[in-house]
This record gives structure tokens, sequence and C-alpha cells, in this order.
């Protein structure tokens, strides 16, 4: 890796930990009484650190919503219009209660989460072998999340973090949408009350359903190459 590549890592990660732990050590942004805007607060630090390295190394990185596909439409209603009604939809009919917002907000530190460790992070690793740079970024998102404890459930936590860093990982390198990154990274997040029969099969409906259409979108434009290939010979 080059030195500048190392430098910029190394400002992006310093500005994320600050923010996380001004966010969840300190008082200093309790000033926003409002539940939504404290969870965003929390995840504000890789997007803050991404943006910032980017400006100061003048890094040609090219962060999008839509990736890969032809407008932005279509991943915001698979993979955030899609799940919010779902999951509200259950949950109204479970507790007469539709979390219209937490839905939404929950996918929006998502994306901010996701600017930083797949958006700007992967990108600058991408050189480097496959199970390195995935050790690299789990290690250092476990770390991000100031758990220090050696407990069982922080050592599931971090095999689950390298799980999410190579499935995550190979959705971005396959659609480069933030909006679908941030879906499959919100699926833990969508269920504050922990993971039981309920919230298990939706979560595979939604691994299903959007795997699928990933397949199936690839395929169609796989095809769409080839018949203009065909068309331009």
């Amino acid at each position: 890796m080059k030195r500048k590549q190392i430098l910029s890592i190394i400002v992006f990660y310093a500005i994320a930990v600050v923010f996380r732990f001004l966010a969840v050590k300190t008082n200093l942004f309790h000033f926003a009484d409002n539940e939504f805007i404290q969870i965003l607060l929390r995840g504000i630090g890789p997007a803050t650190g991404a943006f910032v390295s980017i400006g100061l190394f003048n890094i040609p990185l090219k962060l999008s919503l839509k990736g890969n596909y032809r407008n932005l439409f279509l991943p915001l209603l698979i993979f955030w219009i899609f799940p919010v009604i779902l999951i509200g939809t259950v949950s109204y009919i479970q507790h007469e209660e539709f979390p219209f917002i937490l839905l939404f907000t929950v996918l929006v530190y998502g994306l901010l989460e996701e600017i930083g460790w797949r958006g700007f992070l992967q990108e600058q690793l991408k050189n480097l072998p496959k199970l390195q740079s995935i050790i690299i970024i789990a290690v250092l998102w476990f770390v991000w999340h100031l758990n220090f404890e050696f407990t069982t459930s922080n050592m599931i936590f971090l095999g689950v973090l390298f799980l999410g860093t190579w499935g995550i990982g190979k959705v971005y390198s396959s659609t480069y949408s933030l909006l679908a990154v941030a879906g499959f990274h919100s699926l833990n997040n969508f269920f504050r009350n922990g993971l039981h029969e309920t919230e298990l099969v939706l979560i595979g409906i939604l691994l299903i359903i959007w795997i699928g259409f990933m397949v199936l979108y690839k395929r169609k434009l796989n095809t769409h190459s080839q018949t203009s290939e065909l068309t331009n010979d």
C-alpha cells in the first residue's frame, strides 16, 4: 500500500473512533433529546472520517447510492422501502404500531456506517489479498464499537462482523450501491428486542428476495451486454 493510502486510512479511522467515543462514552452529543437523532449520532463517525479523508488526500472515490443500477428508485424500493413495509406491517399486526421513523432511521444509520466501511475502507484495501482485507476491516469495525471485554457475546459479535464484512463486501463489489449495503447492514439493527422466530423468518425472507433480485438483475445485465456486443458485431 502507498503511504498516502495508509495515512488516509489512519485519518479516517481516528475520526470514526473519536466520534463513536463522543457519542457512546460521553454526554457531549446528548444535546439532542430525540432518540432517532441519538441513533444517527452513534453512526456518523465512519461517514465523517471518509469524507474528510477523501477531501484531505484528494482520493478519487465515487460514492454512489444507486451503484450499478440504472436509477436510484430501484435499489431504494428493494432495499429500503420493501423492508420497511414488510417489517412495519408485521409489527403492526403483532403490536399495533408501525415504527416507520425508527426503521428508516436504522437504514440511514447503516448508510452512515457503510459510507466508511465499504465505500471508503474496502475501496482503499481492494488491492490487498481478499482474506487480509476482510480481517483488517472486521477487526477495525469491531474495535470501533468500543466493546473491549473478552466475553462470549463479544467473541460471537466479532465472528458476526467477520461474516458481515465478507457478505456485505460481496454485495458492495457486486452492486457498488450504498443503499443496497445499508439494507444488508441493517438486518440485525431492525430488531431492537433481539432475534426470535418471527425476526429470523423476516431476515430469511429479506435475504432470499434481496439475493434473488441481485442475481436476476446481474444476469439481465450480462444478457443485455452480450446482446449489445452481438448487435455491434
